[in-house]
């Protein structure tokens, strides 16, 4: 592990999705308020790894330290994007773009917050979805799918996002999974952790989904209790573009998206905040959200 002393904030973002102008232009704003801040960057940057590059790439010039976990944008292979690999390759040719810019990936070690707060293990993750939050009334993932598909409600991962060499993409989440917990396991048992990746560890955030079959390419089961064994302080992710945070078994969940321009401008906060993980911010309703609030998101992504 990586111990790095300092004051500061540990800050967080994610879904920024700079492909729309407006969304590119909120770079520009996130900017550190002091020299030791740390920022998190929780996944789906962008569909090109040229925009990846450029967007933390600015990023790390100003922050002390930013740490990225991929989300499903990230690894779509996309059309307008000329870097054509797939599935593994994609990934790995992301995280050397991130070495190249002193950006800290999942597969490095996890460095440790010494600011307020502190000391706290910042562990980016990268673990997927296995198709388990499954519908009510659903007993496999191809009636979940099924069932989705008869809704109109299908990720855009279905068709963009390859698990290759893995045979799909939960046998890729699986292996993630397994190789991600032998290594929170190695942490001191005495020290706290941040864990932040692009989806939930817990199923609950996606409660508020519009469309609650969309829960499929939100997570797995299979982290179901790391908030409990791997003494996590915050679980921070994105993914759902309901930025708000929740709390489960005395664990803080921050969603910290901006989302796309249509969803933030319907709201009264400035798109682009950063959120605070440490030292802990305090806000109205941060003990969690009443069923209605936050609704958001859930089509064809």
């Amino acid at each position: 592990m990586d111990a790095t002393a300092g004051a500061g904030q540990l800050l967080a973002i994610s879904d920024l999705h700079i492909g729309y102008p407006d969304n590119r232009a909120l770079i520009d704003g996130m900017r550190p308020e002091s020299d030791e801040d740390w920022l998190i960057v929780a996944g789906d940057v962008a569909e090109t790894v040229a925009d990846i590059r450029w967007a933390l790439g600015t990023l790390a010039s100003r922050f002390s330290k930013v740490l990225w976990a991929p989300g499903n944008h990230e690894l779509w292979t996309h059309p307008s994007d000329p870097v054509t690999l797939r599935g593994v390759a994609r990934y790995e040719h992301l995280v050397e773009v991130c070495r190249e810019l002193g950006v800290v990936t999942p597969e490095d070690p996890y460095p440790v917050w010494h600011g307020a707060g502190g000391p706290v293990a910042v562990a980016p993750l990268f673990l997927l979805y296995d198709y388990s939050y499954l519908p009510a009334g659903s007993a496999t993932k191809a009636e979940g799918l099924a069932y989705a598909e008869s809704t109109g409600i299908v990720c855009n991962d279905e068709f963009l996002l390859h698990p290759d060499p893995h045979p799909t993409r939960e046998a890729w989440c699986r292996a993630r999974v397994a190789e991600t917990e032998r290594r929170l396991a190695e942490l001191p048992a005495d020290l706290p952790t941040v864990l932040a990746g692009h989806w939930p560890l817990h199923r609950h955030p996606t409660e508020v989904l519009w469309h609650p079959e969309f829960a499929m390419w939100c997570g797995t089961t299979l982290t179901a209790d790391w908030h409990r064994r791997f003494r996590v302080a915050t679980m921070v992710y994105g993914h759902l573009h309901i930025p708000r945070t929740t709390w489960h078994d005395g664990v803080r969940f921050m969603e910290v998206s901006v989302g796309y321009p249509r969803e933030w401008r319907k709201r009264p906060d400035p798109p682009g905040r950063l959120r605070r993980v440490l030292p802990m911010e305090v806000e109205a309703g941060d003990r969690g959200a009443a069923p209605g609030v936050g609704r958001g998101r859930g089509g064809a992504r």
